[in-house]
């Protein structure tokens, strides 16, 4: 059965990553807490009101399990 082309075109967008302002804040963020930075500091340099929020940013965590991932071969 051949595929729609709606539904090729939700497939082609759907395996695009998404790269807006949030990805590109979250590296910025991630990078500066890798590099020593203070959890503080960087809610400031966001203006966020919560830490809660600038830890959303936070994309240590996922680095270190991409990195056990690897180790294994997945």
């Amino acid at each position: 059965m051949p595929i729609s082309s709606s539904s090729a075109a939700r497939a082609r967008r759907a395996s695009k990553p998404k790269i807006g302002n949030h990805s590109l804040r979250a590296t910025g963020l991630t990078d500066y807490l890798k590099n020593g930075g203070t959890l503080e500091k960087a809610q400031e340099m966001a203006n966020h009101s919560s830490p809660r929020t600038t830890k959303l940013y936070d994309r240590r965590n996922e680095e270190l399990m991409l990195d056990e991932y690897e180790k294994v071969g997945i």
